[in-house]
């Protein structure tokens, strides 16, 4: 016997005696499904929404509309306008009808004036078209070549009333007043472009300003149909009383 054979004969008993175990053991079971190792994937990535349907962009509103109310209407009325009741020298805006709390009073159609003959007015007046139209052509013929240069020339007017239910000098029992149709104002000084106040009060028996004011009352007569100052009673000593009533005789004027 070779020296490999003698090698060989440990494998071979090991070999059989493997065999004879497998044949007293049985058939092996049978191997389990293959699984993978791997973990199972996920998708990471969430499913993409449905596209938002493209915003529609504001519509732009007017300052009134963005505001609407107490400041939005105080806004618009406080802003000129005009031109109003056809004069391009009134700035203003129309008004809804105003009616009488009393028999006699009430406008028809109400214009609420804020500038007259290129001035303003310290308040916005209410009156009608006629009388409107009437303050703005005694400014021009009137107020303003008067005054000329002085004090940098007129830029206002202060107002002291105008539409207002009353009876004449508010007395029980008197007739309504020109004030209680749209077709009065009183205008109590004027205002200068330096800060300079001419009042009718203070200024009507002022040397420096009577011969104005005295000018500028005296304009105003025949434009209006009253006009009333500081000589005519004891309600009109601090203002002038323009209004456009008619009489047959023509203006009154104290």
């Amino acid at each position: 016997m070779t020296r490999a054979a003698v090698r060989a004969r440990p494998a071979r008993r090991l070999a059989c005696l493997s065999a004879a175990l497998l044949v007293l053991a049985g058939p092996a079971p049978a191997a389990p499904p293959e699984t993978s190792l791997r973990p199972e994937t996920r998708d990471l990535i969430a499913p993409r929404a449905a596209p938002a349907p493209p915003a529609t962009a504001p519509r732009p509103t007017s300052r009134a509309a963005a505001a609407p109310g107490i400041e939005g209407e105080a806004e618009r009325s406080a802003a000129p306008t005009g031109p109003l009741c056809g004069d391009p020298t009134l700035r203003g805006a129309p008004l809804p009808e105003i009616p009488g709390r009393i028999a006699g009073c009430g406008l028809a159609a109400p214009v609420r004036v804020t500038h007259a003959g290129g001035l303003a007015l310290s308040q916005p007046a209410t009156l009608d078209c006629r009388t409107a139209r009437t303050l703005a052509a005694w400014v021009r013929d009137a107020v303003r070549p008067v005054i000329g240069t002085r004090g940098g020339g007129v830029t206002g007017l202060a107002v002291a009333a105008h539409y207002i239910c009353r009876t004449r000098n508010n007395r029980p029992g008197a007739r309504v007043s020109e004030h209680g149709r749209g077709r009065a104002i009183d205008i109590s000084a004027f205002l200068l472009s330096d800060g300079t106040r001419i009042a009718v009060l203070s200024g009507w028996r002022d040397q420096r300003q009577r011969r104005l004011l005295r000018q500028l009352h005296h304009a105003a007569c025949g434009p209006f149909g009253t006009v009333l100052g500081p000589e005519s009673d004891r309600y009109h000593q601090d203002h002038f009383h323009l209004d456009t009533a008619r009489y047959r005789s023509g203006s009154y004027c104290r």
